[in-house]
């Protein structure tokens, strides 16, 4: 079959690796791609929030099926229009994708299905905002209720902050129309964690935990990123405790909207606190994390296009997903000054020495801010690299991504050394 990717990250290089190794698949098209996803198939030069035109280029090469990577096409109706073609969609239709496109929407379905989530309250009116604030204390979390690429949660460790928080969303418009609405939160403490399944809309097949790393300093210091690092499983959610939490915090949602009318069928990611004996979720996403795809991707032993079918033809069985009990890292090498502004255009040299450094294939660096010019790999973004390993345990894995990660270089390059520590501990 056919298969059309949709996104240009260090996801959809995972995603097309996977993909490449199934049987099913005769031919693959990522839109727009990077790099690294030239080598895994065609890249296509469409948009990813281009709907009509990511539409009619599913319908004029016989696309068999559409793989949402990012969840900006899927809060703008991406599977809707592609039905429309009566072309499948791996990714939730527009009403599902809400659980991401807004947070006052996902705090509403957690409240209604009984989902453990912090006191919040929703608000469209600075005034009001101000004065709820005026009642609360610190530590407090303000979030922009639309996509705000990742940046738009605010944890505030004074008043001062917070208010100053609602500033910056409300009056400044730092985020846009996504700051129309302010979901205003206590603040939760603990380990987080990432827990996702696949969903057919009734059904769900689970993947192993993983735990990403948000803050760009080592320490978990510094501005807040679209990611720095990831490892799988994460010892803070163990495999025993794997149906208890689907029992809390997945199938409550796929009860939900299904009986809303809109059955939710692909990726359901939770991001969890956990503390101790408490778990409560932060938030929802609708497709794969990145770079939390990169290592359970690497674990991930079964065929990615049967479970992306058996899911739109909602056929979906627990038994379908199996993955290899090692443990894989992945450290994300980037851009010098990112999250803020960065260069463009620097060569990038070592990946396949990288690659090599373990015949056995338990290294791959998975592309993301990289594109091709003159024949050789350049960056183009701010998070460039995923280099992702596997082995037999977590201080195996996290050895073996380090001496990869070595072997890379371009100007300025900066990642995190501390990738996997808190596992270890």
């Amino acid at each position: 079959m056919k298969v059309l990717i949709v996104g240009s990250g260090g996801r959809e290089h995972a995603l097309a690796w996977k993909l490449k190794q199934s049987p099913l698949v005769s031919r693959l098209f990522i839109a727009p791609g990077n790099g690294g996803t030239q080598e895994e198939g065609e890249n296509v030069p469409i948009k990813d929030d281009d709907i009509p035109a990511l539409t009619a280029f599913a319908r004029d090469n016989d696309i068999d099926l559409v793989v949402a990577g990012p969840e900006l096409p899927l809060v703008l109706g991406l599977n809707d229009s592609l039905a429309g073609a009566d072309i499948p969609c791996f990714g939730p239709s527009a009403l599902p994708a809400q659980l991401e496109g807004s947070k006052a929407f996902a705090k509403k379905v957690m409240f209604e299905s009984r989902v453990p989530t912090a006191d919040f309250q929703v608000f469209d009116d600075i005034i009001q905002a101000r004065d709820f604030l005026d009642a609360k204390q610190a530590p407090i979390v303000v979030k922009a209720d639309g996509l705000a690429a990742g940046k738009g949660v605010l944890v505030c460790a004074t008043m001062e902050e917070a208010h100053a928080a609602l500033d910056q969303i409300m009056v400044d418009k730092a985020f846009g129309s996504a700051g129309a609405h302010v979901v205003i939160e206590e603040m939760l403490r603990g380990q987080e964690a990432s827990f996702l399944a696949f969903c057919d809309g009734e059904n769900v097949a689970l993947l192993p935990s993983s735990q990403d790393h948000k803050p760009v300093g080592e320490g978990d210091t510094g501005l807040n990123t679209g990611g720095m690092g990831a490892y799988s499983p994460a010892p803070i959610l163990p495999e025993s405790e794997y149906q208890r939490m689907a029992d809390l915090v997945i199938q409550p949602i796929i009860k939900h909207m299904a009986a809303l009318g809109s059955p939710f069928v692909g990726m359901l990611y939770a991001g969890l606190m956990i503390d101790q004996d408490s778990t409560n979720v932060l938030e929802y996403n609708v497709r794969f994390g990145d770079p939390e795809a990169q290592p359970l991707l690497m674990r991930l032993d079964s065929d990615l296009a049967e479970i992306m079918l058996a899911c739109v033809e909602k056929r979906l069985t627990p038994e379908m997903v199996v993955s290899s009990p090692e443990t894989s890292i992945c450290v994300v090498m980037a851009a010098p000054g990112y999250p803020g502004t960065y260069p463009k255009g620097m060569e990038i040299t070592g990946i396949e020495a990288a690659e090599k450094l373990s015949p056995e294939g338990k290294i791959k660096v998975f592309q993301a801010g990289t594109a091709m010019k003159d024949g050789k790999v350049v960056t183009s973004g701010g998070r460039v690299l995923g280099v992702t390993a596997l082995g037999s345990d977590l201080a195996a894995a996290q050895k073996l991504a380090y001496q990869a990660v070595d072997a890379i270089s371009f100007e300025g390059a900066y990642f995190r050394r501390d990738i996997g520590d808190k596992g270890l501990a």
